[in-house]
């Protein structure tokens, strides 16, 4: 089982805590903390050794803590994702991958998509598809037909697998800190559209990729993981895009695998990350 907290930093708080795991018979396999003296936060995650009651733990936890601590208490459940795409297979087709060998850490239970080209793919590893236009369709009625699927299978996650559409800020909010993007490019640079073209007119001597939470702010949410590679006067735009391809797939499943296991936590715009 695994907890998670973070709250206002005071003096204590891992001792007590701690007191209250061991009066619970719950021994630490695992403990990794974090203050952040600028916003004077605390964050803290612990892998114990069994399951108890989550009500129970809470209850006796949050006495201890400040009033605004944030308890998550996971007996390490498989999280539920449905994946969004439009036309490229590259990370896709990872995430099937590992779904199929048990490896994701998470289960996909379904695939959206703009445009019916990835459908294939998802039929030979069984996976339910769904071909959602945003052609000749206003966007609040395209979202709510990926919506209704959504309410549909209740995942934990939406990832965004080379998603390229624009998300309304009410579809955002829907599931805040929730939605996980991958960005062909290393943020803050080159945001929007085509950033391997505006990386190669740059003259850059890297480039990268990062995944992180969607916010209203087009490209700037809270970032989770990111890779970059070296590239040189050599490389044409095409080039940059084709190894920035195997940047996407890495970073985006460093980031699931990081998230799925509770090492993410979330605060303001920004994150910290147990690895």
């Amino acid at each position: 089982m695994i907890v998670v907290i973070q709250c206002k930093d005071r003096v204590g708080l891992v001792a007590a805590i701690s007191g209250i795991l061991a009066r619970e018979q719950l021994n630490i396999v695992s403990l990794r903390e974090h203050v952040d003296p600028t916003e004077n936060r605390f964050f803290i995650r612990i892998e114990v050794d069994k399951e108890t009651s989550k009500e129970q733990l809470r209850e006796k936890l949050s006495p201890l803590l400040p009033p605004d601590a944030v308890i998550s208490i996971n007996p390490q459940p498989e999280k539920k994702i449905v994946v969004m795409v439009t036309k490229e297979y590259h990370c896709l087709s990872d995430i099937l991958i590992r779904n199929h060998f048990k490896t994701l850490g998470a289960s996909v239970q379904h695939v959206i998509g703009n445009y019916p080209v990835l459908e294939d793919i998802c039929r030979r590893f069984e996976i339910p598809f769904s071909y959602i236009s945003h052609e000749q369709i206003e966007k609040d009625a395209f979202e709510q037909r990926i919506l209704d699927i959504l309410l549909l299978h209740q995942p934990d996650y939406i990832v965004l697998a080379k998603f390229m559409r624009i998300l309304s800020p009410a579809f955002i909010q829907a599931f805040p800190a929730r939605i996980i993007n991958i960005h062909h490019s290393f943020l803050p640079a080159f945001v929007g559209a085509n950033p391997y073209r505006q990386a190669f007119e740059r003259g850059v001597k890297l480039i990268g990729a990062t995944a992180h939470f969607v916010t209203d702010q087009l490209d700037e949410g809270p970032i989770i993981a990111q890779q970059i590679i070296p590239v040189n006067h050599s490389y044409t735009a095409a080039d940059m895009m084709r190894a920035g391809k195997e940047i996407e797939t890495s970073v985006l499943a460093k980031a699931l695998r990081l998230v799925f296991d509770d090492r993410v936590l979330v605060y303001k715009n920004k994150t910290v990350v147990f690895e």
